[in-house]
């Protein structure tokens, strides 16, 4: 479950950084995109670095998602007879977080990838018009919404697998642990604030 928490992570990253290209006008984001297409084009072909990066990821999710349900069914069998009385704790309140930001963020993925990677639901859809079809979706009020709830889903999710996985490093202090909650709060607010940023631009015509 780290190891593909960690590469999506890494994706997710580069993933932000390509959007914010759309800053910089057209012909950044659009050139950018191309330039992904011709990433070791003579071995995989035009856009094969693309596919493969999509199949990596698709199978990330997949084994992310079976060890998610292993480790559930593992802490259920460990203790099969529930609390009499169970107080609320930072845990359970992270761990409930993941779980139904883990079922928004498969429904946007797949509304994601019928949106800007095939364009069926885009106003613009057109293959390569990387700008063109983003403003055309974040004007609508809607699609923002339904973007931010995932994003603000994708920041829970990353801030307690941060914080997690580096507790599960060794950080077992109480001093510790408190930095490592605040460097995951930090990790995981840029990330929102910079997936953000692009369609809130967009709905308040910072970029037209």
């Amino acid at each position: 479950m780290g190891v593909t928490g960690l590469a999506m992570f890494l994706y997710v990253v580069a993933h932000m950084l390509g959007n914010l290209k759309i800053f910089f006008g057209r012909s950044s984001i659009d050139g950018y995109a191309q330039w992904l297409r011709t990433i070791f084009e003579g071995a995989l072909g035009h856009a094969g670095f693309i596919w493969v990066m999509r199949l990596g990821l698709v199978l990330c999710v997949a084994l992310h998602m079976a060890a998610a349900i292993q480790l559930a069914r593992r802490a259920h069998r460990a203790r099969p007879a529930g609390y009499q009385h169970r107080r609320k704790v930072q845990g359970s309140y992270a761990a409930r977080t993941m779980r139904w930001g883990g079922v928004i963020l498969a429904l946007f993925v797949i509304y994601h990838i019928l949106d800007l990677t095939v364009g069926v639901l885009n106003p613009n859809g057109v293959e390569g018009a990387v700008y063109d079809n983003i403003a055309a979706d974040f004007r609508r009020w809607y699609v923002t919404l339904f973007y931010t709830a995932a994003v603000v889903s994708l920041g829970f999710h990353i801030r307690h697998g941060f914080w997690s996985a580096l507790q599960s490093l060794g950080a077992s202090s109480a001093a510790r642990q408190r930095a490592l909650q605040t460097l995951s709060f930090g990790v995981a607010f840029l990330i929102t604030v910079g997936f953000l940023s692009v369609p809130f631009a967009v709905l308040t015509g910072l970029v037209a």
